[in-house]
């Protein structure tokens, strides 16, 4: 029953899904994340994307405030 629920209710929350390409001293990435509204959803994306190029808090504030190269969306309600 609990997870019938929480399936439910994370299923239900990500109107929005995308896919954010970042690049950053001289790497890129790409993930997906899903949220309720366009903006959390792009910058879940980016921010999963900087944890895998940016390293240390510095750098990592300077990534996620970077514009993505690209952002596609999967979904879109």
């Amino acid at each position: 029953m609990v997870l019938g629920v929480l399936i439910f209710t994370t299923m239900g929350t990500n109107k929005f899904r995308c896919e954010v390409c970042i690049a950053f001293n001289g790497r890129t990435a790409c993930r997906t994340a899903g949220a309720s509204t366009e903006a959390q959803a792009v910058r879940a994306a980016t921010e999963n994307a900087c944890a895998q190029i940016a390293s240390g808090v510095t750098d990592t504030v300077a990534c996620e405030n970077t514009t993505p190269q690209s952002v596609i969306w999967v979904t879109h309600k």
